[in-house]
């Protein structure tokens, strides 16, 4: 497939191109951006837009232990909980209050599967399983404010995305790698159940059957090879071509956090990141939107160089509790920096655009209620 612009061929390209494109330096490589960059502009245009949110990380505690994770709570630490519902309200009505619209929940999966503490937990909760709860906490934010959820809640079956679908506008989950050998002692994830690519290609392909919007993508720098990120970003874009739901795909930098098993480990270069970017655009589907976070890197403007169109959420409110020692870029700053590389910030919801036709989405009415005529959100924020 060829897009042409003014007699030129601008066109994604094929695995076997992609993995030749590691460690290109020089004119190659501005090359490559510049190729990533046309392809962005002649479908996405000048538009670059990010999500106003509030994260809401509904449990700290997780069956799996990553490497790199600082999110992740042991049930003897500090810090290891479950919200309370009145909590998830309270953080839901102060963005609401701030003009988010999106409300995402990111959790560890299923600590109940390893825990007693946390089967304790959600017991006295009234609740058997972290889902049921989350379902519960899903519709509390829908049935009380304005915002609408946004579900990270790691591997699932069918049955479970089923129920979140009829109380969230999209979901996702990082697929991070495909390859199982970052589950090999040593490796990030190792003796991490959860982290088994074939179990997360699975909840993407679950997600697809049911016409989930979806968000997805690669974690870069924690021992995986080039061809690897390739073969990852391939097996996404095969599950979009089959289902058409993958509305997003993130491009993430490790960043080593002390404390971690990956303290030590060198973090990639900008050149990698951006080489990475530029690749990803030009393998995935151009409908699916790449993004890169803005608060993982000083100069972030210079990924829209390489074909990103979204910068993802944006709180201003609540932190990256992923990432909580890196702050979000203020949404006045992330907009000067895009119009300083030519493109305009726009504020969408958490639903793209291309997916907001859907009419027999459960959230369809909502969602259409909240958005103007191009699909991006009616009320719009600069603060």
């Amino acid at each position: 497939m060829s897009i042409e612009r003014s007699g030129e061929q601008v066109y994604p390209c094929i695995a076997d191109e992609a993995k030749a494109f590691a460690g290109l330096t020089g004119d190659a490589f501005t090359a490559l951006k510049k190729r990533a960059a046309d392809l962005r502009d002649l479908h996405w245009g000048k538009a670059v837009s990010y999500s106003r949110k509030v994260f809401i990380p509904l449990t700290t505690m997780c069956r799996n232990t990553c490497g790199y994770c600082t999110f992740v709570k042991h049930p003897s630490d500090p810090g290891a909980n479950f919200m309370t519902l009145d909590e998830v309200l309270a953080v839901a009505m102060n963005g609401e209050r701030l003009g988010c619209k999106e409300a995402l929940f990111s959790l560890g999966e299923r600590p109940e599967r390893r825990y007693e503490e946390a089967r304790a937990a959600l017991t006295r909760l009234g609740y058997a399983s972290t889902v049921d709860y989350l379902v519960d906490a899903c519709k509390l934010v829908l049935d009380q404010t304005k915002l609408v959820p946004h579900v990270n809640a790691g591997t699932l079956d069918e049955e479970e995305i089923a129920r979140l679908r009829e109380v969230s506008g999209s979901m996702g989950m990082m697929l991070e790698n495909a390859s199982r050998r970052l589950m090999k002692p040593g490796m990030a994830h190792h003796a991490c159940p959860d982290k088994a690519p074939l179990l997360r290609l699975r909840t993407i392909e679950a997600a697809g059957r049911l016409g989930v919007p979806f968000t997805t993508g690669i974690l870069i720098g924690i021992g995986e090879t080039w061809d690897e990120r390739v073969d990852s970003l391939v097996a996404i874009n095969e599950l979009h071509r089959r289902y058409g739901h993958v509305q997003e795909v993130i491009v993430q930098n490790f960043r080593a956090k002390p404390g971690t098993a990956m303290a030590e480990w060198a973090e990639p270069s900008r050149d990698d990141m951006q080489g990475t970017l530029a690749m990803a655009r030009l393998v995935l589907d151009p409908s699916i939107s790449l993004q890169a976070p803005p608060n993982l890197e000083q100069d972030f403007e210079s990924y829209l160089d390489c074909g990103i169109n979204d910068w993802g959420g944006i709180s201003p409110l609540t932190a990256d509790h992923i990432n909580p020692e890196r702050a979000w870029p203020a949404v006045a700053e992330l907009a000067r920096r895009t119009e300083a590389r030519g493109y305009r910030l726009v504020e969408r919801l958490t639903v793209y655009p291309a997916h907001l036709g859907v009419e027999t989405a459960p959230l369809h009415a909502t969602l259409a209620g909240m958005a103007r005529a191009d699909g991006f959100a009616r009320d719009q924020y600069v603060a």
